[in-house]
Formats: C-alpha cells, sequence, structure tokens
C-alpha cells in the first residue's frame, strides 16, 4: 500500500512541459513537503519513476515494439495503413496520436526525474551518513534514466529541447528551442559517466537493499556504449565517438562482472517469468504487476502479445496474442542457409545457428493443439521444418512470427488478457555490447583486432555450441558486414534494428530492397493468385524516415522549432 501510495502521489506531481499551471503548480509545492524525509521514502519514490518507463507510449508498447517494425527482419501484420498498422508502415504524418504521446511520456519522464533529483538533494542535507550514501546512488540511477529517455529523443526526433531543470516547464512555450544533437549527446554522456563513477556493478551492491531491474554501473558503461555507437553514425557521423565506445565497452568487458548466459533460451524463459539475472541483463524493463488485473494502474505492456505468437483464447487459462509482428520470410530464408557449404541442404533437424529456432515461430496455438504451418499438428515437432516444403504456399510463410516471447511455452503464470502481459523487456543485453565493441574497435582501427574478434565470436560461440564457425581473416568492409548481420540473427525482434540501419545510413536502402526481396520470394512459385505485402516499401522515403516528425502540437505551440526534414 505503501508503494501504490507514493506511486499516486508521484502521478500528481508531473507537470508535462507546456501543460502547467499555477493551480497544479500550488497542490505540487504542497505534496513536495510531505515525501522524502529518509532514503527509504526517497527509494519508494524514485520507484515511481522508473514506472515512468512502462506505459504504453513507452516500452509497455511503442518504444518496444510499434515504432520498431518496417526493417529486413520483421513487418507489420496485413496489407493496409489502417488502425495500428499506419506507424509500422511509415505511412503516417506528423499528427499521428502515438507520436506525440511518446513524446510527451519521455519529457514526463525526464520531467520525474528533475523533480525527484531536485527534491532529494534538498533533502539529503538532513540525511544520517548511510542515507546519504543511499540517496547519491538514487540521484545516479535517475540521472541514468533521464540519459536513456534523451538517448531515445535524440535518436529518433533529432533536434529536441533540452528539459535540464522542472522550471523550465514554467516558461511560455514560444521561448522554447531545440538543441542540435551534438549538445543533446553531451548531456547524456554527462549523466551516464556521473552514473558510471557512483553505481556499483549489480553483483557487487552491498548498499540496496534490491537492486532488481534497477540501473547499475555495467548498465551505465553497456548505455553510453550505444549512445557513442549512435553518435558516431547517421545523422552527426561524429567518427572519433568509435574510440570513445570502444574503450567504454572495453571497461565492461575487462570487468567480468557481466557475461552471457550459456543457454539462450533461458533468456527467454527468464524475461517471461519475471526472473532477474544480471549476469546478461544489463537493462530489463519490468512489467510485473501487483494485481495482475492489466488496469491502467498496474505496469502491464503488451510483449508477447503484439510480438509473441498468435494465439487463440482458452476462457479461464490464457488470453489471446494477436501475433501482429510477422517475420519476413527473405530473412529466415537468408538466416537458415548462411551456413550451408555448397550443395549441402537445409535440414531443420540440424540447424546450425540455435538461435533460429528460438527466435522465429512457423506455428500458431489454436485451442486444443499447436497447429503448424500448413495445418500441421503438434505432432510434428520439428521447428521450422515445413519451411522446407517445397507444397507450402507462400501465404501462410508470411505469418511467421517471432518465438522469443511465446507466453504460451514459457510463462508460468499466465496474466489471462487479451492485451497485457507480465513479460518484461530487454533494453540492453550483454550480448548487444560485446557486439557493439566488436562494431567499435573495426570501425576505430578500420580493421578487426583480435578482441573484436573475441567479442563477436564470443557471441556466435553460444548461439552454435562450438568454435566451429568462429570468424577471422576478414577485411574492414567483410567485418563490418559480418557484425551487421550477427546483430540482426542475436537480437532479432528486440527492437534495435531499426535504429542500427539509421545510424548506419541504411535505412531506406535496405527497406526498398527488403520490399524487392519479398516479392521476388513470393513469385518464386508463380503463385500470382496470393499477394505478398510490404507495406512499409510503399511509403517510406528517403531523408524522411530515418527521423521521426517533431509532434504537430509542439510545432504549432513552439514558434522556434524547425520541422524535420520532408515533414512539413
Amino acid at each position: 500500500m505503501k508503494k501504490i501510495f507514493y506511486y499516486i502521489l508521484l502521478s500528481a506531481m508531473c507537470i508535462l512541459p507546456f501543460s502547467c499551471s499555477l493551480d497544479e503548480e500550488s497542490r505540487t509545492e504542497i505534496d513536495k513537503n510531505r515525501f522524502m524525509k529518509n532514503a527509504l521514502e526517497a527509494e519508494t519514490v524514485l520507484l515511481g519513476v522508473y514506472q515512468s518507463l512502462v506505459s504504453d507510449a513507452m516500452y509497455g508498447y511503442h518504444l518496444s515494439i510499434l515504432f520498431n517494425l518496417a526493417t529486413d527482419c520483421e513487418q507489420v501484420e496485413g496489407s493496409t495503413t489502417e488502425n495500428y498498422r499506419i506507424i509500422p508502415s511509415n505511412a503516417f504524418n506528423a499528427s499521428q496520436a502515438e507520436i506525440q504521446q511518446t513524446w510527451a511520456a519521455l519529457y514526463k519522464a525526464i520531467y520525474n526525474a528533475n523533480d525527484f533529483m531536485e527534491i532529494l538533494q534538498q533533502r539529503m542535507n538532513d540525511f544520517n551518513e548511510t542515507d546519504k550514501q543511499l540517496a547519491y546512488i538514487y540521484i545516479a540511477e535517475a540521472r541514468a534514466i533521464r540519459g536513456m529517455c534523451y538517448f531515445e529523443l535524440v535518436r529518433r526526433f533529432g533536434n529536441v529541447p533540452l528539459m535540464t531543470n522542472t522550471a523550465m516547464s514554467e516558461q511560455a512555450p514560444s521561448t522554447f528551442v531545440q538543441e542540435k544533437p551534438e549538445t543533446i549527446y553531451k548531456f547524456i554522456e554527462e549523466d551516464l559517466l556521473y552514473a558510471i563513477q557512483t553505481l556499483p556493478y549489480a553483483i557487487d551492491d552491498t548498499n540496496r537493499q534490491s537492486n532488481k531491474y534497477r540501473m547499475s554501473k555495467g548498465a551505465a558503461l553497456g548505455l553510453l556504449t550505444k549512445v557513442y555507437a549512435t553518435w558516431a553514425g547517421y545523422p552527426v557521423k561524429d567518427h572519433t565517438k568509435w574510440a570513445e565506445a570502444a574503450k567504454t565497452a572495453k571497461v565492461l568487458v575487462e570487468s567480468q562482472k557481466h557475461d552471457l548466459l550459456n543457454d539462450f533460451k533461458q533468456l527467454w524463459e527468464n524475461t517471461c517469468n519475471g526472473v532477474w539475472d544480471p549476469t546478461e541483463s544489463l537493462i530489463e524493463i519490468s512489467f510485473y504487476s501487483p494485481t495482475a488485473s492489466g488496469g491502467a494502474s498496474d505496469p502491464c505492456g503488451r510483449i508477447g502479445k503484439w510480438n509473441g505468437v498468435k494465439t487463440t483464447m482458452l476462457a479461464g487459462e490464457r488470453g489471446s496474442c494477436a501475433g501482429n509482428v510477422k517475420v519476413i520470410h527473405p530473412f529466415v530464408l537468408k538466416w537458415r542457409e548462411k551456413d550451408l557449404t555448397d550443395g549441402e541442404v537445409y535440414n531443420p533437424e540440424t540447424v546450425k545457428d540455435k538461435r533460429l529456432n528460438l527466435s522465429v515461430a512457423n506455428y500458431q496455438y489454436s485451442p486444443n493443439k499447436v497447429l503448424y504451418a500448413k495445418g500441421k499438428s503438434d505432432t510434428d515437432k520439428k521447428a521450422l521444418e515445413n519451411d522446407a516444403d517445397s507444397k507450402l504456399k507462400n501465404k501462410e510463410k508470411q505469418n511467421y512470427t517471432p518465438a522469443k516471447w511465446d507466453i504460451e511455452k514459457y510463462v508460468k503464470n499466465k496474466l489471462i488478457n487479451n492485451d497485457k502481459s507480465n513479460v518484461n523487456w530487454y533494453f540492453l543485453r550483454y550480448a548487444d555490447v560485446l557486439l557493439l565493441y566488436a562494431e567499435a574497435l573495426n570501425e576505430w582501427k578500420q580493421g578487426p583486432t583480435k578482441e573484436a574478434y573475441d567479442a563477436i565470436n564470443k557471441v556466435r560461440e553460444r548461439a552454435y555450441g562450438n568454435n566451429k564457425y568462429n570468424l577471422k581473416n576478414l577485411s574492414y568492409e567483410d567485418f563490418r558486414k559480418a557484425i551487421q548481420d550477427e546483430r540482426a540473427y542475436e537480437l532479432a525482434f528486440e527492437g534495435h534494428r531499426r535504429m542500427d540501419l539509421v545510424r548506419w545510413d541504411i535505412y531506406y536502402k535496405t527497406v526498398k530492397e527488403t520490399s524487392n526481396a519479398i516479392t521476388e520470394w513470393f513469385f518464386d512459385d508463380n503463385m500470382a493468385k496470393n499477394k505478398a505485402y510490404n507495406t512499409a516499401g510503399r511509403y517510406t522515403v528517403f531523408g524522411k524516415h530515418e527521423l521521426y516528425p517533431i509532434p504537430q502540437r509542439d510545432m504549432d505551440l513552439c514558434e522556434q522549432f524547425v520541422q524535420n526534414p520532408k515533414w512539413n
């Protein structure tokens, strides 16, 4: 009850930029005098700052799933741009509600972090020494969250306003200006460097009673590595940041405080059941709900519902899963065939890369059985077996879905809801950092080093179960391509691909090539009566969809704002 009270209190404190009033500020000032008198109360409010990340507009839906489609790996279900399909099709405009909602939610989270830090910095002067040490850690956590939110803003929207304190929310909208991405990145860097210097590694933490799903030194190091790698790419292209990315990742790697789990499958069993294991999980958004009602006050997300295996409802046993994220089949073909030697034929029973069958589902759950593509039942246990069936209609192959968040397979205590789940979301895994480390070294040194090979091969050795497929003797360009492919396989459907393609400055090119590949593959068997779909291929515009538009509401309010290219 105490935590719920403070969540409600924090909600009363939240003042969105451009929407505050004297009356709201008055109530806020009164509330500020009633809490955070010690570290325990401060921690409770800090948990409310973390809760800013779980709404649909944040990682419950938009930033985890909806905004990350239209790549060479995944697309939205259907062949129209109606309803939820408009954003994954890149057919929306600057007035799209979801864009405004996420922009506002990110700034709301930033406001919450700023407000928490400002109050705590006032209160901690009266804390005892033990509570003061905790307060410094809590401030570092809030700065890491703030840095993470600004990272989402700058990489998705480009030129954005910088809100460094709560007082700025009282300014007239006409006074707000956008900052260059370089300025935002520098601010993020400062936040994360502070967090790195202040926070303990998760396994060394003796200060916090619980550090489950909380920021740590490893999380901040990994996030800063990702920030530097994005800063080095499109559109800023500050190539000096490759060295910073490599150096930052090296600190994390050489600390030996984090590692890969031995079993790739364990990652999905953990996150689907709320099992916290900081070995590989660096930043993970928790959607545990104490009431399991899926209501507005519960931190439930859509993970596994939208991007999981299509499932029909069973009354009293399970909710349905829409399976609205579809796997692009040429990506499956490329993954399936990438390790075949000359003359070798694909065999689903001896697939070399173990991640494939754990990442792609060619089945769905009907009321009483598992239905594989072409209607085969669960007596047929060979994952992706029907992919090798020459008689299988390509139309059915378009309905494969991600398998990582297979609720029916993994979740032990299901939330019986058709829309929401308690499945968590990995924002950053150690495997991601290893691949960024390898990439940064290759870009910095203009060729792969021993450390770069070690990093990428560590990821591949888990995937294959041996070192037979380790990479070696590659040129700078070939290693870059290998990294780009490996990130697709290791991190498939985890929300990284679109942002990767953008920072590599190949987003438009890849979307168009993917659309053509789908059409070419689909008509290989001359089945013209079945229609291939890829809506993003029709609507994506070069130099436009690399960034989202500044929401039209804010363009109208903030007279000095300049819209992103081609969004007017």
